[in-house]
């Protein structure tokens, strides 16, 4: 207990230092292949094997009742951190830890946290000149680390992923105002480590399939056109994330998943987003939700200890 009430202590003053620095519209951040770049969006990790701290993501939604009626309609909070630093050159590790909150309806809240995710990331393929980027990678959802009492799972699940980021500013100029547009996504396979429960249910394989389409406002007033009225919204990020999960053997069952319009807001050392979070069915969940993130760009605040690799590094 105190350990954890340390950690979120120091989280918060970490938050207030950092805060302080990032009022700037100057975007110089992470994350750029030729003239674009690609913000780190919510639902969909970014294609880049870079130094990122994310700090709080906050998310609100409903999640449905079962089937059978044995489990109601749980309103459900996420608090989570998530921490990337590159390791090798274009090569990254991460962890993220969430705190779970829930309240079934008519029955006592209860919270702790989910499974320790563990990330790993490599940057394949660049094309600068075409804004094309495409990583290969993964995570471990570390079984037995969450508390039992939100359900965490007693057993892990591996998903190796593909991550993709494309812009479209090399559209000729007769299209100059397609430009902007970017579209980022993952592509996962998730597998449980264990086929079956002891109550008899089953773990199905899962195909995790995410991706984002922005129009970057910066991109447009700094390399397609300055256009005056834009002025106060240049550094604004509009975007759509679709985040969906389909299972795909034992028993397989239906997809489900959320469509998220929102906004990004950017400056050189921070980003924050918010965005809406939409139940494709009602199996996903019976009312729209909410999502909110702080992204802290460590390699621009403290450029001395992040942004570059801890080995290999040709800074050096």
């Amino acid at each position: 207990m105190i350990y954890f009430q340390f950690r979120k202590t120091a989280m918060a003053v970490l938050m207030v230092v950092v805060a302080l620095y990032s009022f700037t519209i100057k975007l110089q951040a992470h994350g750029f292949e030729g003239d674009r770049f690609f913000p780190p969006t919510i639902a969909t990790d970014d294609p880049f094997a870079t130094d990122e701290l994310a700090m709080p993501t906050i998310s609100f939604f409903n999640n449905p009742a079962s089937a059978d009626g044995t489990t109601p309609k749980t309103r459900e909070i996420d608090v989570s951190t998530e921490f990337d630093k590159e390791i090798f050159p274009k090569f990254s590790l991460g962890a993220t830890e969430t705190e779970i909150f829930l309240k079934p309806q008519g029955q006592t809240g209860m919270n702790g946290f989910d499974n320790l995710s563990l990330s790993a990331k490599y940057q394949l393929v660049e094309n600068a000149p075409h804004e094309f980027i495409l990583s290969v990678g993964g995570e471990i959802d570390l079984g037995g680390t969450g508390s039992k009492l939100i359900g965490s799972d007693s057993y892990s699940t591996y998903t190796p992923t593909l991550y993709y980021g494309k812009g479209f500013g090399d559209l000729p100029n007769v299209l100059k105002y397609l430009k902007p547009f970017a579209v980022t996504g993952t592509l996962g396979y998730a597998i449980p480590g264990e086929a079956g429960n002891a109550d008899g249910s089953l773990n199905p394989d899962v195909l995790q399939w995410d991706f984002a389409l922005e129009y970057s406002l910066p991109y447009l007033q700094q390399h397609v056109e300055d256009i005056e009225w834009l002025h106060p919204f240049q550094n604004f990020i509009p975007l759509v994330e679709f985040s969906l999960n389909t299972p795909v053997n034992r028993g397989n069952g239906f997809t489900t998943g959320t469509i998220n319009p929102g906004i990004l807001w950017e400056s050189k050392y921070c980003q924050i987003g918010a965005e809406a979070q939409i139940p494709i069915n009602g199996t996903t969940g019976p009312n729209i939700g909410a999502v909110f993130q702080v992204q802290f760009f460590i390699d621009d605040l403290f450029p001395k200890v992040f942004g570059h690799p801890i080995f290999f590094n040709n800074d050096n």
